[in-house]
């Protein structure tokens, strides 16, 4: 059979036409397609909710790639073997307590996770804002490709509807700042993150992982960017746990079990 260029890139538009004209209006809008983002968009999605990542590299994964200064090796604490095994993620004991995985198919069987349970991943695409209405909730993402952006083009966007919004950007807690910009009178501060402290930073996930504004839950590194915690390094037991709860939240938020 001879190939139809022609054809082939109708087939590409087509279908991604489609799938985007489908996404405009959602269920949850995870923003940042990392470790956190991939665990909450993967327990959600098998929960039956529409659910779609954004993600404004050209890759998902995060920080996960690089394990430690380019080492591709994560460290997980104990806690949190559990969603490596529910992953199919291999991994050993390194001392009591402290578990290595390979970061690279770490990255792998997450976003595979994602994407086969039903998750939509969009990547390329930046928020550069969010719609907030008069009740003061969270009711959309405001997204972009993120070439414009980085060329520097005005260009204006496209919004996409949803029920929960998860801001799952990591250190920057781009979703959160932005609604620190746009809501008046100083009712919402994201202070940042502390220096690092591993443990304390593992730690503080389980409870700065959370709704933090109507329509607004954080989860990795931005939970505790929003709460002031400190980073953690390469150590990724409490991103994944993380995700985990911030999954757990917006499935209580809709009523879905």
């Amino acid at each position: 059979m001879e190939l139809d260029e022609t054809l082939i890139s109708r087939a590409i538009i087509d279908d991604f036409l489609r799938t985007l004209s489908d996404y405009v209006s959602v269920d949850v809008g995870i923003v940042g397609g990392g470790p956190s983002g991939l665990v909450c968009a993967t327990y959600l999605a098998r929960a039956g909710v529409k659910v779609a990542v954004f993600e404004r590299k050209l890759s998902v994964g995060g920080g996960m790639w690089g394990g430690g200064m380019m080492f591709p090796r994560i460290v997980v604490q104990q806690e949190a073997t559990r969603i490596l095994d529910d992953f199919g993620i291999r991994y050993r004991e390194y001392r009591p307590g402290y578990y290595i995985a390979g970061s690279i198919e770490a990255v792998g069987r997450l976003t595979s996770a994602a994407a086969g349970a039903g998750a939509e991943i969009f990547n390329l695409m930046s928020v550069e804002d969010v719609m907030i209405r008069e009740n003061k909730e969270v009711v959309g993402l405001v997204i972009n490709w993120s070439a414009v952006d980085i060329a520097g083009l005005h260009v204006d966007p496209l919004t996409v509807r949803t029920r929960v919004v998860v801001d799952a950007t990591g250190h920057p807690a781009e979703v959160c700042r932005i609604v620190e910009r746009k809501v008046s009178g100083g009712a919402f501060k994201v202070p940042g993150e502390q220096s690092m402290w591993a443990d304390r930073g593992e730690r503080a996930l389980i409870s700065t992982t959370k709704e933090v504004y109507p329509g607004l839950v954080v989860a990795g590194m931005a939970a505790n960017a929003v709460a002031g915690g400190p980073r953690m390094g390469p150590i990724f037991g409490g991103m994944l746990l993380s995700g985990e709860i911030a999954a757990r939240i917006v499935k209580e938020k809709l009523g879905v079990s």
